[in-house]
């Protein structure tokens, strides 16, 4: 084999090496994959959610969501569609938090959820995408 006559070879191998090395772009999960999950939050859009603190999201059922907002539990029921995602009007505890911080996060992890637009998969972690939020919230299993 000639060099000329590899070059067409060279080059189907390494568009294949680089199509396998490309960073990952989140994918939309089909909507069963997120019944009977369970997920804790890390990053609450562009903030790291608060350590010691444990705000979470479970998908129990098709078209059920609980979990805990930071302070309280909360509840209600979801509509996935494609990639899409909304959640209906959360129902919650009315426990006391701890701290002011806790507090925050809470209003603001429910208030995102309650906004939230889309969704995808990125590897170990859930994202969810809300009206009003230049990053995602990113959830990973527990």
């Amino acid at each position: 084999m000639t060099y000329r006559s590899s070059l067409p070879v060279i080059a189907v191998v390494g568009l294949a090496f680089i199509a396998c090395t490309s960073p990952k772009t989140p994918v939309a999960a089909p909507p069963g994959e997120l019944s009977g999950t369970s997920w804790r939050l890390e990053d609450l859009g562009a903030d790291k959610a608060l350590e010691g603190v444990e705000a979470t999201l479970e998908f129990p059922e098709a078209g059920k969501v609980a979990g805990r907002g930071s302070c309280n539990r909360f509840f209600g029921t979801v509509e996935i569609s494609g990639q899409s995602i909304k959640f209906d009007p959360l129902a919650a505890t009315k426990m006391a938090c701890i701290d002011d911080a806790a507090n925050a996060q809470e209003k603001k992890y429910l208030e995102a959820l309650q906004n939230a637009e889309r969704f995808a998969l990125d590897g170990p972690a859930l994202l969810i995408y809300s009206t009003g939020m230049k990053r995602p919230l990113r959830f990973v299993r527990r």
